[in-house]
């Protein structure tokens, strides 16, 4: 047995057989978006899996010219520029990725907002913070926070934050919507079958060369590099939050990069949510909201939902998962 591994501790079992010697695996890692991504193509012929790679390659990077809010001229730039100024006409892509996001800010309660990138100002997780924001300072930044502030016109395509210093940002859904997209485009050019992953957000179609399902290792919370359980994938994505990485210690406590949307502070209670749905944008909006949840909100939310499944890792590093999800104990 053949293992072929991808982030997130996913590997690709591929077997020798029959239906082997039709099909050949390629999987190449490339930085796009600030981030690795991990393509892995099942296709007839090396050519073919490489010139669908390129594909995704530049789909991916197409999507990142629309919503980064580094690239000045995008359309997520534009609109933050002229926040209290005027609204600014997008393309239709954007401006329905905009409409769902502020659905899913209902759905949660404003746990997931795009609206909070107004806080980046405040909390920073690249070693520059010295002191902790003052309580000032943090009120200050969610004054502009509020996806409800958000004023879309449908016929003419715009979109207007009505508050200076308002911003939207893509950094919870942005790489799930991007994986989305490119699976999406394998799928019209009836590419056999694939996965494509990024820094928790992993999506697959169809089948390994050998036939069998796409398999999905969870780590063992208590040695990160062990595998708990596998759980077969089938036409699925999921996306997964983490705070082992990316935080800042000040006084000997531990602040999440995952901020409150509501409060403008770090969560607390929770290490890692992985959730388990048919769209990688969905399951990346739904872990960040767990994990602004806590763990039995963000359960009893999750148990709400249809055709979706959950892990979540709290701060003792136990584990709490909906009934779906079967974790073989002897793992």
């Amino acid at each position: 047995m053949k293992k072929i591994p991808l982030v997130l501790l996913l590997f690709f079992v591929v077997m020798l057989s029959a239906q082997e010697k039709k099909y050949v695996t390629i999987q190449r890692t490339h930085n796009l978006m600030g981030t690795n991504f991990d393509i892995v193509i099942v296709a007839e012929s090396e050519t073919a899996a490489l010139k669908n790679i390129d594909y995704i390659v530049n789909e991916i990077k197409r999507i990142e010219k629309l919503i980064s809010s580094w690239d000045t001229s995008s359309e997520t730039s534009l609109i933050n520029k002229n926040a209290g100024i005027q609204p600014v006409k997008v393309s239709a892509e954007i401006f329905d990725l905009i409409k769902r996001s502020i659905s899913l800010s209902k759905l949660t309660k404003g746990a997931f907002d795009i609206t909070f990138a107004s806080m980046n100002t405040v909390w920073k997780f690249d070693g520059s913070l010295k002191n902790l924001p003052s309580h000032d300072e943090i009120n200050s930044s969610i004054s502009s926070v509020g996806y409800e502030n958000i004023m879309l016109n449908q016929e003419l395509s715009t979109v207007f934050l009505p508050r200076v210093g308002m911003k939207i940002g893509f950094d919870a859904i942005g790489k799930g919507y991007a994986v989305d997209k490119a699976k999406e485009l394998m799928q019209s050019k009836k590419v056999f079958a694939g996965a494509i992953s990024s820094t928790g957000d992993l999506v697959t179609w169809g089948r390994q060369a050998s036939g069998e399902k796409w398999i999905y290792g969870i780590a063992n919370p208590q040695k990160r590099e062990d595998i708990l359980t596998w759980l077969p994938l089938d036409e699925s994505a999921v996306a997964t939050s983490d705070n082992y990485k990316k935080y800042i210690v000040f006084n000997g406590e531990k602040y999440s990069h995952i901020i409150d949307p509501r409060t403008g502070y770090p969560t607390k209670g929770i290490n890692r949510v992985s959730v388990f749905s048919k769209s990688a944008e969905f399951s990346d909006a739904i872990a960040t909201a767990i994990f602004v949840m806590g763990v039995k909100a963000g359960l009893e939310f999750a148990k709400q939902l249809d055709n979706i499944e959950i892990i979540i890792v709290d701060v003792e590093n136990h584990i709490h998962k909906t009934n779906g999800i079967k974790i073989d104990a002897s793992n």
